[in-house]
Parts: C-alpha cells; sequence; structure tokens
C-alpha cells in the first residue's frame, strides 16, 4: 500500500517505542507481554489520535480549510490532540463535547483534557447525550461556512477512511519494527471505540499478509454492533487504498466484555490494570480506553484465553490526562 499518495503533515518522530513489559509478563505468569507505546505520540500529550490527525489535517489543509470542528465526550482524548494540532497550523478548532456521562463532578466536568482544551483555544459546545455527534459536527460546520469559513468536520475518534491511514501506518511500522528485532507477534490487543484505530490496524496487516490477529477490547458498544462498525469502517479504508479483495470479516474480532455499565463509566478491573501498570511498570494508562483494554487482557490471561507462550503486544492509545477527570475513583485505588 503507496501511502505516500495521500496529503499528509507529520506531527511526531517514529516510530514510537515498542517495548518488552518484563514486570507485568512476570506477575501475571502467561504470556510474553510487549506494548506499543502511542502514548508517546508528543503532541499535547500525546496518544492515538495524532497518528489519525496526521492524514486528516493534511486533508484539511490541501482543501485550505481555515476552522476544524470535531466532537467527542466531555473527557475526549481526541478533542484535546485535534485542538492543539489545529492551533499548530493555524486554524480554528471547535469541539461538541457530549454529556454522555451523567455526572455533576467538578473533576470530569472541568479538569483533565477540558482544561487543555481551553488552554488551546478551542471553542466548546455542550451537546445532551444519545444525540448523532457526527451529524451535530457537519451541522456546526455549515453554520460556519454560512458564516464565511472554510470548515473541516473530523468524525469523533478521528475514525473515517481519512484517519484510518494513521493506523494502516502503524501496522507497516509495527512489522518494521517488530522484524527489526526477530520478533514474533502471536496478537495484537487494543481498545476499540470509535473503530478507527482497530479498522486501520486491520487493514494494514492484512494488507501485509502479516497473518497477526488483533483483538480489540470494546469500551461503549455490544460486540455485534461494535464488530460491524469496525468491520465496515476498514472495509471502507480497504477500498481507499486500493487494496484487493477487501478485509475478511473474520478479521475483525472484539471482546466487548469489559464495558461495564457503559462508556467513561469506572470499573473494578480497569482499576486494577491502571494501577498495576503504574506499579509494575511506571506507566500510565488512561481510564475510558486503555485501562478497560487492559484490564480485558489482563483477565483473559488469567483465564488462559490469552496462553502462556504467546508473544502479544498491547496498543497503547494514550490518554493519562484524562485521569485527572476521575480523582475520586483513583484516590480510592491508590
Amino acid at each position: 500500500m503507496h501511502l505516500a499518495r495521500f496529503p499528509r503533515v507529520r506531527l511526531f518522530p517514529t516510530p514510537t517505542p515498542l517495548e518488552r513489559l518484563d514486570n507485568l509478563t512476570k506477575a501475571l505468569g502467561g504470556p510474553e507481554i510487549w506494548i506499543k507505546r502511542d502514548d508517546c505520540t508528543v503532541v499535547a500529550t500525546g496518544g492515538n489520535k495524532v497518528r489519525k490527525l496526521e492524514w486528516l489535517i493534511g486533508e484539511a489543509r490541501e482543501q485550505g480549510a481555515t476552522h476544524i470542528v470535531t466532537q467527542g465526550a466531555v473527557q475526549s482524548n481526541h478533542v484535546r490532540q485535534t485542538a492543539a494540532v489545529a492551533r499548530k497550523f493555524g486554524m480554528r478548532c471547535t469541539a461538541l463535547l457530549e454529556h454522555r456521562i451523567d455526572t455533576n463532578d467538578r473533576d470530569y466536568l472541568g479538569s483533565g483534557n477540558v482544561l487543555l482544551d481551553k488552554l488551546f483555544g478551542c471553542a466548546i459546545e455542550y451537546r445532551a447525550g444519545g444525540l448523532d455527534m457526527n451529524a451535530e459536527a457537519e451541522k456546526k460546520g455549515e453554520e460556519l461556512r454560512k458564516a464565511g469559513e472554510k470548515a473541516y468536520v473530523i468524525p469523533g475518534g478521528g475514525s473515517n477512511r481519512v484517519g484510518a491511514l494513521g493506523y494502516v501506518s502503524c501496522a507497516q511500522e509495527l512489522l518494521q519494527q517488530a522484524d527489526e528485532m526477530g520478533l514474533k507477534i502471536d496478537r495484537i490487543v487494543s481498545a476499540t471505540g470509535s473503530a478507527g484505530t482497530h479498522a486501520g490496524l486491520v487493514v494494514g496487516l492484512e494488507g501485509c499478509n502479516a497473518n497477526i490477529p488483533v483483538l480489540g477490547i470494546g469500551v461503549r458498544l455490544p460486540r455485534d454492533r461494535q464488530e460491524a462498525n469496525v468491520h465496515r469502517l476498514a472495509e471502507a479504508t480497504a477500498e481507499y487504498v486500493g487494496m484487493t479483495g477487501g478485509v475478511r470479516r473474520e478479521a475483525v474480532v472484539a471482546n466487548c466484555d469489559y464495558v461495564g455499565e457503559g462508556y467513561g463509566i469506572p470499573t473494578e478491573g480497569m482499576g486494577e490494570a491502571v494501577k498495576m501498570l503504574a506499579r509494575e511498570e511506571g506507566i500510565l494508562l488512561d481510564p475510558v480506553y486503555s485501562g478497560k483494554a487492559m484490564a480485558g487482557m489482563i483477565d483473559l490471561i488469567r483465564k488462559g484465553e490469552i496462553k502462556a507462550g504467546e508473544r502479544v503486544v498491547f496498543l497503547h492509545t494514550g490518554g493519562a490526562v484524562g485521569l485527572f477527570g476521575y480523582t475520586p475513583f483513583l484516590e480510592g485505588i491508590a
């Protein structure tokens, strides 16, 4: 796949680290665990959305955009990174934040990502939970165009066929790292939410005939809906990059047993995972995505579904800033 055909801006040095987690491997007594550190993508404290924004902002600049519009939950990692990158390229940014969680907690509503959104000069508008937020963002974009702006709308999570190129590229990067290290990867585990990261990884690996399965640990939707969303986006991305044969349906696998009561609502397993990675490896996960994904992986290792002897790469999608929006919960487990 010749990705240089598509417009792109460069935002961070590559590759991100690929590290063996010796202490966690020993503590769990199962597979050999590695971590792909996409929390180290530099911009606005890093995270997986920076990879997507390289391609999204590349297209926005090619179209002459002056104003970026996007959306997410109140403590959205994506919004924080988008706001920062927009400012870097001299664009204004408007973000629609959905009250996806019913809470009056001051830390959640004003700290963490929200505080950084404001520092980056992002114009914030709030929306009630349950709306079609991508449709709301499109409406806002049209409103700005009528006012004379050249608005470019980025969907939640940067998850469309353009944003997914970030993880097609990441898959290629990871394979090159593994080959240079002599590392045979048996499985990749990642959080799966808005679908772009998961879909891009699958397309990149399938396109390279890597024969490495990706397990997405869901953070919001039931399994059938999550897998359908990921496969739909993977197919669109594969067509966009000119990959013949499309994406096998069986290549898209999600386990959505670790969502708990809902998106962004803490679980006991997430708390244990965040604490374990901090104490064993000095690595900070986030409470919404990587924390729940790690909780799922830990549980599957303990159940023997991820077996001893496997080499597993956990994709760290960043978001540690969001920890500050969950202070009461985290104080209870520290």
